[in-house]
């Protein structure tokens, strides 16, 4: 399968009556999709009842400075599993940089390096933690795509890092040009 039809790169849009309500207004940053199935981050809901200066004390690391950021649900994949989607002027050992057509668009790091440099001061320069990811086994996600479900929508760092959380599904929408509160709950047959 050629390269252009897998969606690294890309956020993936819960359409309106999506049968699974765990993804309801649902904004996925898909990292990682090729034959072998697909990881994707939520950004889209925050996690109730922890934060992010929390989160580093029940690791045994000093805040610091760090914001009081809120921590996202990732997904329903190992919800207890962190990940740090941020900026790609910081890398680890094991940071995967997401490519899109136009270049680099974030990185994803699952190790607890970039969390200690997010609270020593000397991470990357913009992040948002999450707990648990969303997976999808080989040809899952595109047997997905074929139903009324997910859209995929053109990569963007301004909608990860720079449109607040509560907002990001609306205006992954508005950016390809669709006004989401058009948008039919189910599909039809013609």
């Amino acid at each position: 399968m050629p390269d252009a039809l897998f969606l690294s790169g890309k956020l993936l849009l819960a359409m309106p009556g999506m049968a699974d309500p765990r993804f309801e207004r649902s904004v996925t940053a898909l990292c990682v999709h090729d034959e072998n199935g697909a990881v994707g981050i939520g950004i889209s809901h925050k996690r109730a009842g922890i934060r992010l200066r929390g989160l580093l004390k029940q690791l045994d690391l000093d805040p610091g400075e760090v914001p009081d950021a809120a921590i996202h649900h990732g997904g329903p994949v190992e919800p207890g599993r962190g990940f740090v989607l941020h900026s790609d002027d910081w890398g680890g050992e094991d940071t995967l940089q997401v490519i899109g057509p136009s270049g680099k668009l974030w990185a994803m790091t699952g190790t607890i390096d970039v969390l200690r440099a997010i609270a020593e001061g000397r991470g990357p320069s913009r992040w948002l933690v999450a707990l648990g990811y969303a997976g999808w086994g080989p040809g899952q996600l595109e047997d997905e795509m074929t139903r009324h479900g997910w859209f995929a929508a053109a990569g963007s760092p301004a909608i990860l890092f720079d449109t607040p959380t509560d907002e990001r599904w609306f205006a992954a929408f508005k950016a390809e040009g669709i006004d989401p509160r058009l948008l039919a709950s189910e599909t039809g047959a013609a």
